[in-house]
Formats: structure tokens, C-alpha cells, sequence
């Protein structure tokens, strides 16, 4: 396939980015790593007026961890959160949810912010920003503002970002070290794209109860989502195995699921109530028995 006629330009600066964007209207696109970008212009599934490459912007690939979160970069690579010493323990969720992004020659070029700005429904990362309650951060004409993450994924590859805005940053908020925390995730090869997958978290109480319960799958048509009926169930109570299977139960009830080209709703509903199950299990430290034969 070949890429349609379009123009290109290096800006310097976040401002002059901006100011393409804004000069185009809406028929300009960024590009950083373009993993997902450059397969969609093969395939003419985008055909605008001009690339705007803003993989060299200073000031946009840094991993800050401060004492009210973690800041990524928009630029930060997968393979720059792998390689990051202090990362499993500020945020260990977000360190293991990574390893299954890709293959390892997009992890080395795919972006954070690229991966959100794109949010395709089985993408971990928009799903993270989802059910850990991050912030993003984007830049336009107006200056900065900031979206809460829940606000800013619409749908599927739809997102709140205005057509002369970039994203700048992702905040997630601090983490606890006593939180417990679960990610399962279902691919038909390692490094695709998620059939279905859970990210779970939650804190305890004096009493070994959940408080504030995170409950996120990957696998609805739309996008990721997070499953309140199931963290209204999880809170309050002691997480074992019968309260587990409740949850796996009430996931596959609530999850609202579609039949696709890679399986049927059905399956679908059945390994997001996996998902959960395992993911839950994992965070309360429950191992998991034989599968009978």
C-alpha cells in the first residue's frame, strides 16, 4: 500500500505545532511514533493534508515521580516505562498492564500519548488512564487545560481532543504501597491486541475490607469502561473466593458485549468474567486451583 500525497513538517516547538494544527482545520495529523497512524494512511483509511511529526518536541518523554503521582511525557515510549527502576514500585499495575503492549518493535516507537490520542477499544493504556482515575493533559490555541481520563476516551478511537490540541502529559495519581492490585489480560498471541482484560485495585481496611474498589475491563465494543456494579459489590467485604466468584458472576452479567470478527458476544462475556476472577484473585493473593480434566 501506498501512503496518500500529503505534507510534512518538523516543528520545534508545542506552540508552532499548534499553530499548524490550527491552520489546517482539522485536516492535519500528528505523528510520533506512528504504529497505529502509518498502517491507517496505507490502508487510506485517513487521507489528511499534512503530517505534523512531533517525536523531537523537548520536554515530552520524561517519567516524574512525585509525591502526588506519576507523570508521563506524551512522547514516553512503552520500552522507557519497561526500562524505568523505580516504576514497579510507584506504580506496579501500570508496570505489568505494560508488558503486554505490542511486540517489542512498537514498544521501542509507540507512544503513551499516541496510544490514547488513537484509543482503540482493546488498547491497554487508554483502559489504565480509565479505571486508575489519570488525568490528561492537552495543549491548543487557549493554552493548557486538563480532562479527567474517564471524560476523555468517548468511544471507540473517539476522544474529547479538539482537532487543534495535542496531548502533553498523563497524570495518574499516587499509589499506595499496601494497595493490592490485579491485571489479566486474554490475546490470541502474546503482544496482540486484547480479546478481553481486567485491571483491578483496591485498598484495605483495619479489617481486611476493600475500600474503593477499581473494577476496569477491556473487551466492550466501545471502550474501556469501568464496572461500578461490580465495585459497589467488592466494597465493604473481605475478598475470598466466594465473594471472587460473585464478582466474575456479576462482570459477565453487567458487561455489555457484541459479536466481532475475532469471537461471539457470548465468549466474550465468559473471559471478562475470567479476567476478573483472576485479576481479583491475584490481588488478594488467592492461587488459583487445578483445572479439573
Amino acid at each position: 500500500m501506498k501512503l496518500p500525497d500529503l505534507d510534512y513538517i518538523r516543528p520545534k516547538t508545542i506552540k508552532e505545532a499548534i499553530g499548524v494544527l490550527v491552520a489546517y482545520n482539522g485536516e492535519a495529523k500528528l505523528i510520533a511514533g506512528g504504529q497505529s497512524l502509518m498502517p491507517m494512511l496505507a490502508f487510506r483509511l485517513l487521507a489528511p493534508e499534512i503530517l505534523v511529526d512531533i517525536s523531537r518536541l523537548p520536554g515530552l518523554n520524561q517519567i516524574d515521580i512525585r509525591p502526588n503521582g506519576i507523570h508521563f511525557g506524551a512522547l514516553t515510549t512503552w520500552r522507557d516505562i519497561e526500562r524505568h527502576a523505580g516504576l514497579k514500585n510507584a506504580h506496579p499495575l501500570l508496570a505489568a498492564a505494560i508488558c503486554h503492549v505490542a511486540h517489542y518493535q512498537i514498544r521501542n516507537r509507540g507512544t503513551v500519548g499516541g496510544s490514547l490520542a488513537h484509543s482503540d477499544p482493546a488498547s491497554e493504556f487508554p483502559a489504565l488512564v480509565t479505571t486508575c482515575g489519570a488525568d490528561v493533559v492537552v495543549y491548543g490555541p487557549g493554552g493548557e487545560r486538563t480532562i479527567k481520563g474517564a471524560e476523555f476516551v468517548l468511544g471507540a478511537m473517539t476522544t474529547s481532543l479538539d482537532p487543534d490540541e495535542m496531548i502533553t502529559e498523563i497524570r495518574f495519581p499516587v499509589w499506595p504501597t499496601a494497595r493490592r492490585w490485579g491485571f489479566e489480560e486474554f490475546a490470541r498471541r502474546r503482544g496482540d491486541f486484547a480479546v478481553a482484560a481486567a485491571a483491578v485495585f483496591y485498598d484495605l481496611d483495619a479489617s481486611n475490607r476493600a475500600v474503593d474498589p477499581h473494577v476496569g475491563i477491556i473487551g466492550e465494543a466501545e471502550r474501556a469502561i469501568r464496572l461500578t456494579q461490580v465495585e459497589e459489590f467488592l466494597a465493604g467485604r473481605s475478598i475470598d473466593r466466594d465473594v471472587i466468584a460473585k464478582a466474575k458472576a456479576l462482570g459477565e452479567e453487567v458487561a455489555q458485549t457484541s459479536d466481532d470478527i475475532h469471537t461471539s458476544a457470548k465468549y466474550r462475556k465468559a473471559l471478562i468474567g475470567t479476567m476478573i476472577e483472576r485479576a481479583l484473585a491475584a490481588a488478594a493473593g488467592i492461587q488459583r486451583g487445578p483445572v479439573a480434566t
